[in-house]
């Protein structure tokens, strides 16, 4: 038996093509959902939306439109809603779709002719989703993908009789009817990461990343572009927490594209530092990438789902992954489309053929951005804040556990006026919003209460109008 183990290590310290043979390393797979299986390459992007009450949402374009589930108790993982494409369905037609959240809204986004926006409000989860409607600007036909930060959304790659660059469009006033703002145009843009006051644009075939000031959203001025060399194909682009570095990602089946790291800092003097392939693979392709603190999450296609510590950006270190086709790594634009991690540490994932992945690292994430994964060792509940409050305020809470849980608000005379959650929930730390003024509540002291299967802790609050 210490002989066999002996070999396979020797193995894989000298061979190290067979790490491509082991489907996941430090991730477990908690559920994969095939469910709509229309069109040969049926599945497309995948965002996550976060309810005030700590609820996980996973949200999936496939073929035919886009699948909501609820993916926040890891044993019962549903359907809750899904919203039909505007556009005619068709096994040839295309089916991709991108997504983003704001507040309470979907945003999605699609390649296919006369689908605009679509609006979905999802503050009746988990009973429903609402579909307010596909909004279109004028000239406005479809969309390669759709980028946010703020009260804005960033449109790239639109018709070109549209403008095919990145369109700025404005949120503020009422999220249900965008209003069109500033655009950059001056090369085709695949893709857009927005930090601050900042454009980050992906000029896939220019080979480019352009850096863009958006201080003013009616009116984009252009700061520097460089060339992602060598192979240059810019698909997508994360910053990591200081902005000092950007990670980017190369489309190329021919050689396959890598992951690619740069230092930012001075920005007349850009340079290339290192670039990353999966361990044991060098054929597959790499897709898209989102940075969470100390993190990289990879999109790496016939590859899967890969998780990188880059706490030295320089050196980015694959530290876990999960294969979602581990009969294949070739390179070919098939297998993982995006990813989405949730502040549980929870990943979801789209496979382009076989749907949703929810995910969990076995390791423990540290420095996460305002991701913890680390499973809690009590059952705790915190001092709500702001406290006094008004009307929205923060319960964090801790369970060791999965169990069943409520958090229940009562009054001075013990009445309950309020059910903040009454389900079932994984082991991890959580923070809910609390806004007394759904409920009609007038100012005073109230009390809160969490309670599980076997325990209950309750704090007292003020509500001041």
């Amino acid at each position: 038996m210490t002989r066999s183990l002996f070999v396979l290590f020797m193995s894989l310290l000298f061979c190290p093509s067979l790490f491509a043979q082991l489907g996941n390393q430090n991730m477990i797979l908690i559920a994969n959902k095939d469910e709509h299986i229309t069109g040969s390459q049926r599945y497309s992007a995948i965002w996550g939306y976060l309810s005030p009450t700590g609820r996980e949402y996973a949200i999936l374009g496939c073929h035919t439109g886009t699948v909501f589930y609820d993916v926040t108790d890891s044993a019962n993982i549903v359907e809750v809603g899904f919203v039909q494409t505007p556009a005619p369905i068709s096994s040839s037609g295309n089916g991709w779709r991108e997504m983003k959240v704001y507040s309470h809204y979907a945003y999605i986004v699609s390649e296919a002719s006369n689908t605009a926006i679509q609006i979905v409000d999802l503050q009746y989860l988990p009973d429903s989703v609402r579909y307010v409607g596909k909004f279109t600007l004028p000239g406005h036909s479809r969309t390669h993908t759709i980028s946010q930060d703020g009260p804005y959304l960033y449109l790239n790659g639109c018709n070109s009789s549209f403008g095919n660059g990145t369109k700025i469009v404005d949120l503020t006033s009422n999220p249900e009817v965008p209003v069109l703002r500033g655009s950059w145009n001056q090369y085709y843009v695949h893709d857009s990461r927005i930090i601050d006051d900042t454009m980050y644009l992906s000029n896939i075939y220019e080979g480019l990343l352009s850096i863009v000031d958006i201080t003013n959203k009616d009116n984009p001025q252009t700061i520097t572009s460089f060339s992602t060399i060598p192979n240059p194909f810019t698909h997508n682009s994360a910053l990591t927490t200081d902005k000092k570095y950007i990670f980017t990602t190369d489309e190329t089946d021919n050689p396959p594209g890598k992951l690619k790291v740069w230092n930012i800092e001075d920005l007349n003097n850009i340079m290339y530092v290192n670039s990353w392939t999966p361990t044991g693979i060098t054929t597959s392709i790499v897709h898209n990438v989102e940075i969470y603190g100390d993190y990289a999450l990879i999109a790496h296609y016939t590859a899967g789902i890969r998780l990188l510590d880059i706490s030295d950006p320089t050196n980015p270190t694959e530290v876990a992954w999960y294969d979602s086709r581990p009969s294949t790594n070739t390179n070919t634009f098939t297998g993982c489309w995006g990813v989405y991690m949730f502040p549980s540490g929870k990943i979801i994932a789209s496979d382009m053929n076989t749907g949703l992945y929810v995910l969990k690292p076995t390791i423990t994430m540290l420095n996460a951005g305002n991701v913890s994964n680390t499973i809690p060792e009590n059952f705790r509940l915190e001092q709500n804040f702001p406290n006094p409050f008004n009307p929205s305020t923060m319960i964090k809470f801790s369970l060791p556990k999965n169990t069943n849980v409520s958090l229940k608000v009562f009054n001075m005379s013990g009445k309950e006026v309020a059910q903040i959650i009454n389900d079932r929930r994984d082991a991890g730390n959580y923070e809910v919003w609390f806004d007394a003024s759904e409920y009609s509540l007038t100012s005073g002291i109230y009390f809160y209460e969490l309670k599980t299967n076997d325990s209950k802790i309750v704090k007292k609050m003020a509500f001041v109008k």
